[in-house]
C-alpha cells in the first residue's frame, strides 16, 4: 500500500514560526478540505509538462536605447540589435530581462523594505483594510481544487488611486515609494511598448496614447512559507491579461513558464527586471508576440516577495491590430476583462484570447 505523500496530508500543528505567524492569511482553516481531498493522482496532473533546468531569461541592456529614446537621436546598429533580440525574445520566449532599466536599485531595495512592513500587518487588519483602496486578497475564494488555489497574498492597486490618503499616515512612505516605481515602470514600459511596435512596423508612441496612470496597476506579492511545497503553487499558472508586466522580483525563485509544452523553472536574477508580453499585445501584434503561460511554485521555508507593474489601456479601448487581416476580432479591454472573469467563475480557470478568434 503506497504510503500518503508528505505534501498532501495536512499537518496536525503549524510546522514553523512562519505558519504561525499572525500575519499569514489562514490557508490551512480555510483550503485544508483541498488538501485532504486530494489524491496521490493528483499530484502528477498538477505537475503535468514536467520542470525543466533552471534557466536563465534572455537579457537585454537597455543603456544605449534609453539614451536614444531620451535625445531622440538617430538610431544607431547598437540599439537596432538590442531592438531585434527583444523582438525576438517576445516572439521565441513571451519573456526576457532588462538591465540598465533606469528604475534605481536604490528606489526598488525602498520599496521591498516598505513592502515587508505591510505584509507584518496582522492578518485581521490587512482583511477588514480599506487602506491602499480595499485592495488586499489571497488565496482563491472561488478555488474548488488544488489546481485552482493560490497560496499568496497581494495588494493589487489601480495607479490612479496612490494619490488617495484615507488610510493611516504609518503607510505614507509606502503609497510615496509605490507612486516613484509605478512612474519609473511605466516610462520603461513605454519605452519598451514602442521598440515593439516599431519593429512591427507600427507608430513608436501608440501606446504611450492608450496607457497611463488612470489604467495601469502596481501589485505587491508575498509567498508565505508553505509545508505542503514544492507542490502547492503561490500563483496559478496564467498569462497576463495586459499589453505588458514589469516584474522586480527576489532571489527565492520560483518562477515558471511554459516552453516547448514544459515549464521551465527562471533563475532568479535581483538585478535584473522581468519583462513579459500580456494577452492584449499577442492579439494587437497578430500573434507575433506571445503571451506565455507562467506561474509562481511554493517554498518550504522563505517567503518570496515580488513588484509587478501592468501596462493595460483604458476599459472602453478597442484592442486592434497591428496589420489586417487579423486573427482576431475587435474587442474592448473591458469585454476582455469580462469574458475573463465570467470564464473564472463558470470554471475555475481563465480561458483568454481564444475567446476572441474570428
Amino acid at each position: 500500500m503506497k504510503k500518503n505523500p508528505t505534501h498532501l496530508r495536512r499537518p496536525s500543528a503549524p510546522s514553523s514560526p512562519a505558519m504561525s505567524a499572525s500575519h499569514d492569511p489562514p490557508f490551512l482553516r480555510r483550503y485544508g478540505s483541498l488538501f485532504s481531498a486530494a489524491s496521490e493522482e493528483e499530484a502528477p496532473r498538477r505537475g503535468k509538462g514536467g520542470v525543466l533546468e533552471e534557466c536563465e531569461l534572455p537579457v537585454i541592456d537597455l543603456r544605449v536605447l534609453r539614451e536614444e529614446a531620451g535625445s531622440r537621436t538617430a538610431c544607431s546598429a547598437e540599439t537596432a540589435s538590442a531592438s531585434a533580440e527583444m523582438a525576438s525574445a517576445s516572439s521565441e520566449w513571451g519573456f526576457f530581462q532588462v538591465v540598465n532599466h533606469g528604475v534605481s536599485g536604490e528606489l526598488l531595495e525602498e520599496i521591498r523594505e516598505e513592502q515587508k512592513r505591510l505584509f507584518r500587518v496582522p492578518f485581521e487588519k490587512k482583511e477588514r483594510w480599506t487602506a491602499l483602496n480595499e485592495s488586499y486578497r489571497w488565496g482563491n475564494p472561488t478555488a474548488t481544487s488544488l489546481d485552482q488555489l493560490s497560496w499568496s497574498e497581494a495588494f493589487h492597486v489601480p495607479l490612479s488611486n496612490l494619490g488617495a490618503h484615507d488610510d493611516a499616515e504609518e503607510f505614507t512612505s509606502l503609497r510615496e515609494a509605490m507612486r516613484k516605481v509605478a512612474s519609473a515602470m511605466l516610462e520603461l514600459a513605454r519605452i519598451l511598448s514602442a521598440v515593439l511596435a516599431e519593429n512591427l512596423g507600427c507608430r513608436r508612441h501608440l501606446f504611450g496614447e492608450n496607457c497611463s496612470e488612470s489604467t495601469c496597476f502596481l501589485r505587491l506579492n508575498r509567498y508565505p512559507p508553505c509545508p505542503f511545497s514544492p507542490n502547492t503553487m503561490g500563483l496559478v499558472p496564467h498569462t497576463d491579461s495586459d499589453f505588458m508586466t514589469i516584474l522586480h522580483q527576489d532571489h527565492v525563485g520560483g518562477l515558471q513558464l511554459m516552453k516547448d509544452s514544459k515549464w521551465v523553472s527562471i533563475k532568479p536574477n535581483p538585478e535584473a527586471l522581468i519583462v513579459n508580453i500580456g494577452d492584449l499585445f499577442q492579439a494587437w501584434s497578430n500573434d507575433v508576440y506571445k503571451s506565455v503561460q507562467h506561474r509562481v511554485m511554493t517554498n518550504r521555508k522563505a517567503e518570496r516577495y515580488s513588484i509587478a507593474f501592468f501596462l493595460c489601456p483604458s476599459y472602453d479601448s478597442v484592442i486592434g491590430s497591428c496589420k489586417e487581416p487579423s486573427p482576431y476580432k475587435r474587442f474592448t479591454f473591458k469585454e476582455f476583462r469580462a469574458q475573463v472573469q465570467e470564464d473564472v467563475k463558470a470554471t475555475g480557470y481563465k480561458v483568454g484570447l481564444s475567446r476572441f478568434l474570428l
